[in-house]
């Protein structure tokens, strides 16, 4: 699959409160059934953060959210939204090469990792889940959604395989509106 990233002036739109309509559930709702105090969460490719500010909420003081994005704007952006909501403290929110989510220090620590709709993006996806793996807990979940229309079936078939390599497997099959999706769980 070709590597493409989604423009970052396509931020605006994907942070809006039109998302949320259009996406029929808030992201609290979404995220609670994975998200707990305390826990650390890694959540490549936020964007300006339509996940990211309620991912923070959900962990609260004692929890932090690592957020990596490569497009310096979206980070800046997503930055500005987390201070305006007094949230900027629980997020490492920074910018990363394409090629490495820059996770060395964090091995072995995250509970949970978002991946919607960012492993298409990636340059290497086998890589990408390599690295979640190293920095993931054993136990440790990952959310991956895809949408629809940018991953056929089978390039999503191959995504799980990927992850499967890196020491995650599949435990539940959740609905997610217009997306394939797996929630899988590091061994």
């Amino acid at each position: 699959m070709a590597h493409r990233v989604c423009p970052w002036w396509l931020g605006y739109f994907l942070a809006s409160p039109l998302r949320k309509w259009l996406f029929r559930t808030s992201p609290e709702q979404f995220l609670r059934p994975y998200v707990r105090p305390g826990m650390t969460v890694l959540e490549p490719g936020p964007g300006m953060g339509f996940f990211t500010l309620e991912l923070a909420r959900l962990v609260g003081p004692s929890g932090r959210v690592i957020a990596l994005d490569v497009q310096s704007r979206m980070i800046a952006k997503l930055k500005q939204r987390l201070s305006k909501n007094g949230l900027l403290v629980r997020v490492n929110a920074r910018t990363v090469p394409a090629n490495s989510l820059e996770l060395e220090k964090q091995a072995g620590t995250v509970d949970f990792t978002l991946a919607f709709a960012v492993v298409h993006e990636m340059p290497d996806s086998k890589s990408f889940f390599t690295q979640v793996g190293a920095a993931s807990k054993s136990g440790a979940t990952l959310l991956l959604a895809e949408p629809e229309g940018h991953v056929k079936a089978e390039e999503f078939a191959s995504e799980l395989e990927e992850a499967a390599q890196a020491g995650f497997r599949v435990i539940e099959r959740p609905q997610v509106r217009r997306s394939q999706a797996a929630l899988l769980q590091k061994q």
